[in-house]
């Protein structure tokens, strides 16, 4: 942490001291702390990284070029490449360039994906000197057939294809197949920063670059600042896009320069709504955003354009700290011309020699030429008082150029450079890094430890105070015992009939998955009961009981054998159900219990009263009482199966056809065995009368049954025993004066060593807070300062019984409501 006071050096340990005092405190661990992890993280860190970020053409590069008045960046009209740039310092005698290529198998992928996108049939194997030929032939085709290469999105495609292959074609020798190159410019013969640069800044060379780093001298870049440019959000190589979103999202990301482009385009593109809210995503980023509308002369000569970003600023960046409107191409060559004189023609013979370029005796102009020119011309920026300035239509653009500055001078490149907006976000951002970036990190980071601080300071407080009103004499400890004992039998039976009816409720609503399990196994046991008895109905048994039941007859009807069949059926059928309603109950009975034993206050029962109260065994009388109920509602219920279904003799249905068809069969003579041949048909008729009630009983009726005699006993049961538990006050009181000398003794050594630890745990808070607080001090953040936990503040005060209980119930270090045994 260069340049931070040395009360901060082990600031990074006295945050974590606090946190973990948080950790310690289950009633706060819950706590999200991620605000006050990425916080200190960002002042502790040695760098702070500033990424400048927007669409293609908005003027990224040529914007940091200006900041730091030196060349370092490609930057060109449409297309810019997918590499990385980040801006470290360095001392003057130390400035370098590091240079990271592409893969072969990467710049592959993207010449593959452009080619796609451009609709090429070829495949781009850019190995094959015919095919790159190709390659190049149609890309110059559409870039004619679309009017320029940053007329369209397909124009702008096509460049960056073009440059892509020229780029692997001039640096084959430094692309590895499958790795990232990486080279020092020494190994490139540069001796200089400039030389390094002049290599990166060419578009084919940067269009194979995957990462530069360039370490220069500026004191800008002082105390850990990187400037980090990136692709550009909608770049033609979706892959280049992502690399943007990635670095946005990251960590280490502490600020972000957004670079926009409504001044030139008059709205903001879908690309640069969601560039900013995954900006405002980023916790670590916070407010550290500086919203830059670049190309602000394309407004000075578009009234409408200029009220369009007007109304833009003004409604969505109306509370935003940091708006600026910037011109990177004016305002950075404005930087650099004024260096130059009459000599050099103003540059056009050092500055921008390489774009004038004599082409058959004329030569080109510069855009920045052409820029200055209408600057001079229509911007409407120049007083005529001031600036007598014309630009002549006989003569060239460098003409005219020349001619202007050699008559003007100083006086207009500074007005060019003023309007340009770059000295005004130059000097805010350098204001920024240089005096309010440290102080606004601690800043951010003692804001965010404020809540945790006053959260543990209000629990050892309340701790304290609450372990400060406990009795320290053991007569007094006895005597507070015993007179809260009624409250806490009260507070027993209360918890034993909440229980029982949070109990009774999960049965009845179906969500006690034990009793389902086991009522499914009822039904599935009534289910292949019916199934075998029908299965195994003897028709000639139940002949045979008929006849001898009437010893004057020798024949028996269809009718009496279906009787037997009903008797016999309902009965079987009763036997299975009572033994499972049995097993059901028991089973219920046996769960309950057990949960019984295991809750809190059947032990608490136990310590005052020294046995369960007579819960126990209410609760093995009323399973009985429960089981005898059950056993009644199914005798009850298998008894209707004795008479038919309701509709089993309804016209039009099945059933009543296939009674006839076994009437008509049975009824063709008078001995048992044309009854006995019908068997199958007189079991299809049972199955078709039983099947229906049975079903009935199993997945309606007696479910409901069941809920409500397990309601109407259990919830009677439990308030009764509840306050079968407060009547025993005598018993208890007598029980627990016993033991109560021990423990009492035991509880004032437990309470003091409690009091021992919240006194240590303040003592940790204090001292970190006060290291913490002497930091911010140093930075004079006297507004911010934590708070500590002073004696005077720890007074004793008298607090609901109940939330003292329950906090220290959930800390897990002090039973109020009972002595250690």
């Amino acid at each position: 942490m260069s340049g931070v006071p040395t009360q901060c050096q082990n600031l990074a340990e006295q945050v974590e001291s606090i946190l973990q005092l948080l950790q310690q405190e289950p009633a706060l661990r819950s706590q999200d702390v991620t605000s006050v992890q990425t916080s200190l993280g960002k002042v502790i860190s040695p760098k702070f990284e500033i990424v400048f970020a927007g669409a293609f053409s908005a003027g990224k590069s040529m914007l940091i070029n200006a900041l730091l008045e030196r060349e370092l960046l490609y930057s060109a009209e449409g297309h810019a490449t997918g590499t990385e740039c980040k801006i470290e310092y360095a001392d003057v005698n130390n400035e370098r360039v590091v240079l990271t290529f592409l893969s072969e198998v990467e710049i592959r992928e993207q010449a593959s994906s452009l080619c796609q996108q451009l609709g090429f049939q070829t495949a781009a194997n850019i190995n094959q000197a015919e095919v790159i030929n190709l390659l190049h032939q149609g890309c110059e085709a559409i870039i004619q057939q679309e009017g320029g290469e940053s007329k369209s999105e397909r124009a702008k495609q096509a460049k960056a294809l073009i440059l892509l292959l020229a780029g692997y074609e001039a640096n084959r020798q430094h692309i590895h197949t499958m790795n990232n190159a990486t080279y020092s410019m020494e190994q490139f013969n540069f001796f200089n920063l400039k030389e390094a640069a002049g290599y990166a800044r060419r578009g084919s060379n940067s269009a194979v670059l995957k990462r530069i780093e360039y370490y220069c001298n500026h004191p800008l870049l002082q105390d850990g600042n990187i400037i980090i440019d990136t692709p550009g959000i909608d770049a033609p190589v979706e892959k280049d896009a992502q690399l943007t979103y990635s670095k946005i999202e990251h960590p280490d990301t502490s600020a972000v320069v957004c670079v926009l482009k409504p001044a030139a385009a008059g709205d903001m593109t879908k690309e640069e709504t969601e560039l900013l809210e995954t900006i405002r995503r980023n916790g670590g980023i916070r407010d550290r955003i500086f919203y830059t509308f670049n190309r602000i002369d394309e407004t000075w000569y578009n009234t409408q354009l200029r009220q369009r970003l007007d109304d833009l600023i003004s409604g969505q960046f109306r509370d935003a700290r940091r708006v600026y409107k910037t011109s990177g191409l004016l305002g950075f060559y404005g930087s650099q011309i004024k260096q130059t004189s009459g000599q050099d023609r103003f540059g056009l013979d050092s500055i921008f020699a390489a774009s004038v370029k004599n082409v058959n005796g004329e030569e080109e102009t510069p855009q920045f030429i052409n820029e200055f020119n209408r600057y001079c011309a229509n911007s409407g920026k120049l007083s005529s008082s001031q600036f007598r300035i014309s630009v002549n239509s006989f003569e060239t653009p460098n003409e005219n150029y020349v001619r202007i500055l050699a008559e003007q001078g100083t006086p207009l490149i500074k007005q060019l450079i003023q309007d340009s907006g770059i000295e005004e976000f130059r000097t805010a951002i350098t204001q920024y890094l240089t005096e309010e970036k440290r102080p606004q990190l601690f800043q951010n980071l003692a804001d965010d430890l404020e809540d945790i601080c006053i959260n543990l300071k209000k629990q050892y407080q309340s701790e304290q105070r609450h372990l400060d009103s406990q009795p320290r004499e053991i007569e007094a400890m006895k005597a507070q015992e015993l007179q809260r004992l009624n409250q806490q039998l009260q507070q027993v039976g209360k918890d034993f009939s909440q229980h029982i009816t949070e109990e009774v409720n999960q049965l009845i609503n179906n969500s006690c998955d034990a009793f389902d399990a086991d009522f499914r196994q009822l039904q599935s046991r009534m289910i292949r009961r019916l199934d075998e008895l029908l299965d195994t109905f003897s028709v000639a048994d139940a002949y045979r009981r008929s006849t001898l039941s009437h010893p004057r007859n020798a024949t028996a009807p269809l009718l009496a054998i279906l009787v037997e069949a009903f008797y016999y059926l309902a009965n079987q059928l009763e036997d299975i159900l009572i033994e499972s309603s049995q097993q059901l109950v028991a089973n219920l009975f046996q769960r309950l219990m057990e949960k019984i034993r295991k809750s809190e206050y059947y032990r608490q029962l136990y310590r005052l009263l020294g046995n369960d109260g007579g819960i126990e065994q209410e609760i093995k009388a009323l399973e009985k009482t429960v089981s005898l109920a059950l056993v009644s509602a199914a005798s009850v219920e298998c008894d209707r199966f004795v008479r038919e279904s309701p509709r089993f003799y309804d016209e039009g249905t099945f059933s009543i056809y296939q009674f006839r068809q076994t009437l008509m069969q049975t009824s063709q003579s008078y001995d048992g065995e044309s009854i006995i041949e019908a068997e199958p048909a007189i079991r299809q008729l049972l199955k078709l009368d039983f099947e229906p009630k049975v079903s009935h009983t199993i997945r309606k009726s007696f479910r409901q049954t069941i809920n409500q005699i397990l309601k109407s006993q259990l919830l009677p049961m439990a308030d009764k025993q509840a306050d079968d538990i407060l009547q025993q006050y005598t018993q208890a009181r007598a029980y627990l004066e016993q033991s109560l000398q021990q423990e009492a003794e035991e509880k004032i050594l437990h309470n003091q060593h409690l009091l021992g630890a919240v006194e240590q745990k303040i003592q940790t808070y204090n001292t970190a807070v006060s290291h913490i607080n002497s930091c911010l001090q140093a930075m004079q953040l006297y507004d911010h300062l934590l708070p500590v936990i002073g004696n005077e503040e720890v007074l004793p005060l008298i607090h609901d019984a109940e939330v003292v209980e329950q906090h220290f119930a959930s800390n897990n270090s002090l039973v109020t409501d009972t002595l250690v045994s």
